[in-house]
């Protein structure tokens, strides 16, 4: 009898708990922003997350999301989040440094070799530690995602040779390294948010642009590109992020939904980006795109080029930054 008693009571006690623990998870609207199409790995990565929010939290948590920059370019949406009017993005890293001035190092150009490399970095210390920074904009970070390595494109010519990007207008991110990296190779850097892109391609008001194949797959720019060269210039870090307003909003149930529900989602855009990767050359090849690979002479003058770029982001980011950095990549690459 004693034993049918206890057994009861631990059974109230949990479903008390239980119910203490529903309760801590209300019934709420996240807005996802983000700039690719439905169907890029992007958007496989956010509607994945989702899924696991709404399964987490029993369906009280709805993620809706809002694709192909239809709530603005990144820029209007970072502010958005900071304002509180949409909840969460995923964007390039490299372009939170209008908020925090070190996240400028991820688009330090040929700093990673591999993927592998980049996750091991920005899982690390160095990656959570410029996340951690972001609390103080009005921001809070959830992790990185895989956008890949970009490539240059362009209506005019082949890129066989460095020297061929002279003269080029090319679209670029709203971010003043990658102004200065093609104005350094010599092309008339053209910044533009995403969403006006395919437009200015398709009207010739640039020659050309530099995005991950899958990006440039998804987007469609073979209708308005002939040709691709693999530079391989840049690997874009994705950063993960919600509206601090959001955030501190939460119980802490509902945060380690959210959080939990990143890391899956991670793990799985990651895994779903660079198998797309390698495909998405052969779908640009099908579609009539001309493909150049740099042969190692013309990638080390590329390198070469670059330097002052690096030189000069170095001093702003700052030394201590980028030599941790730095150190971070030798570790992994040991």
């Amino acid at each position: 009898m004693k034993n049918i008693f206890r057994n009861t009571l631990i059974a109230v006690a949990a479903a008390v708990a239980m119910g203490g623990a529903a309760a801590q998870v209300k019934e709420r609207t996240l807005k996802f922003a983000f700039q690719n199409q439905t169907g890029h790995p992007q958007a496989q990565g956010a509607q994945k997350f989702a899924d696991l929010v709404a399964e987490k939290s029993g369906k009280k948590i709805t993620v809706k999301l809002f694709p192909g920059g239809t709530l603005g370019g990144d820029l209007q949406t970072v502010s958005a989040l900071q304002g509180g009017t949409i909840e969460v993005t995923v964007l390039n890293a490299g372009i939170l440094t209008a908020q925090v001035k070190e996240f400028a190092a991820y688009d330090f150009p040929f700093l990673f070799n591999s993927a592998q490399e980049a996750d091991a970095v920005t899982d690390g210390p160095f990656g959570k530690k410029l996340l951690a920074k972001l609390d103080e904009k009005n921001l809070h970070g959830l992790g990185y995602w895989d956008l890949g390595f970009r490539n240059l494109t362009n209506s005019k010519r082949p890129i066989a040779k460095a020297e061929d990007i002279a003269g080029l207008k090319i679209r670029v991110i709203q971010s003043p390294i990658y102004i200065d990296l093609f104005n350094t190779l010599g092309a008339n850097a053209t910044p533009m948010p995403f969403p006006e892109l395919y437009s200015a391609l398709d009207q010739k008001a640039v020659d050309g642009q530099e995005n991950p194949n899958t990006v440039i797959a998804s987007s469609k720019f073979a209708e308005v590109q002939k040709h691709i060269t693999q530079t391989r210039h840049i690997y874009n870090p994705q950063a993960l992020i919600i509206s601090k307003k959001a955030w501190d909003g939460m119980s802490a149930e509902e945060k380690k939904i959210i959080e939990d529900s990143a890391a899956e989602a991670t793990k799985f855009q990651r895994e779903t980006s660079r198998a797309a990767a390698d495909t998405a050359l052969d779908s640009l090849k099908k579609a009539g795109m001309t493909v150049t690979e740099l042969p190692p002479a013309e990638m080390a003058k590329l390198r070469e080029k670059v330097k002052p770029v690096i030189d000069k982001y170095s001093a702003s980011v700052g030394e201590a930054t980028v030599k941790e950095l730095m150190a971070e990549v030798a570790k992994v690459r040991k």
